[in-house]
């Protein structure tokens, strides 16, 4: 079996390489994604799609992991997203045209294993921040900018 914190690496370079193909043959056929707002995907189509929506609307996005913690057949990331809003971004709220703003927020990504394949990825991120970010909300009061 292979070493599941490695894989969930090789899942950030992939990503980070913008390689969705290779991104999916880390997932199970039945996997399910669950995302900020009660967004859920199951399979490969569906979380590729919501992967391509990421790449799209942020050409140039990356992801940075600041910490993993290993548990049985779990891997807990924390890691921080940047990327350059220059694409159209499709949310299940209706699409976002680009604003040409850059974003940098944190998230926590949980996997979940069965041997060496990928069977639930919950991820959590401050979708507020992010808005803000793109000048979509207006920032809190006393907030730094």
């Amino acid at each position: 079996m292979a070493n599941i914190e490695d894989i969930v690496k090789r899942g950030s370079e992939l990503f980070n390489a913008h390689d969705i193909d290779g991104l999916m043959e880390l997932y199970a056929p039945n996997a399910e994604f669950r995302g900020p707002g009660n967004m859920v995907f199951k399979g490969h189509g569906e979380i590729r799609r919501f992967t391509e929506g990421w790449i799209q609307g942020f050409p140039d996005c990356k992801v940075k992991a600041v910490n993993r913690h290993v548990a049985g057949n779990t891997v807990v990331e924390e890691g921080i997203f940047t990327g350059t809003h220059t694409g159209v971004f499709p949310t299940p709220m209706g699409d976002i045209p680009p604003t040409g703003k850059r974003v940098e927020g944190e998230y926590v990504d949980v996997f979940e294993f069965a041997g060496d394949k990928l069977v639930s990825d919950r991820l959590t991120f401050d979708r507020m921040q992010m808005m803000e970010q793109l000048g979509l909300v207006p920032a809190p009061a006393g907030a730094a900018g």
